[in-house]
């Protein structure tokens, strides 16, 4: 049960809602900010936590890359899987995240804002802000 001016997941919209939203969020990987945007597209589905679509021109040269794999979502379309690439290990070796965000290259009518955004697994970056706050995975 939510508390005092928290949002529920089960008041959120099927199908899905796209707002935009100026919050900034920051996206860590490897040390190196891999994309940083006050442009991103929240998107509001019941039982899911809110996710946010972040435009890859505001990402860094090189920070994603195509990976193997898709998956369907009955009203988003087909999403296709990314690497992503952030900043030199001890090794000197990018750290890549394997398969770690996703896109949605031609969304489905009324998710069409959607395209040239991605979305990431927050708890595979070493970091992800949304004003300031640190962004958790789902557990």
């Amino acid at each position: 049960m939510p508390g005092p001016g928290q949002a529920s997941v089960w008041d959120y919209p099927r199908p899905p809602r796209v707002e935009p939203s100026s919050e900034h969020v920051v996206v860590v990987l490897g040390g190196l900010v891999v994309l940083e945007t006050r442009r991103a597209l929240r998107v509001l589905e019941t039982s899911h936590p809110p996710t946010y679509y972040l435009p890859l021109e505001d990402a860094a040269e090189g920070a994603f890359r195509p990976a193997a794999g898709s998956s369907w979502c009955e009203f988003k379309g087909m999403a296709g899987y990314l690497d992503v690439v952030g900043g030199a290990g001890p090794d000197g070796a990018a750290c890549v995240a394997p398969s770690a965000a996703w896109t949605y290259p031609d969304p489905t009518a009324g998710h069409e804002a959607l395209a040239g955004h991605v979305a990431l697994y927050p708890d595979r970056m070493d970091r992800v802000t949304v004003d300031g706050e640190t962004v958790r995975g789902q557990d």
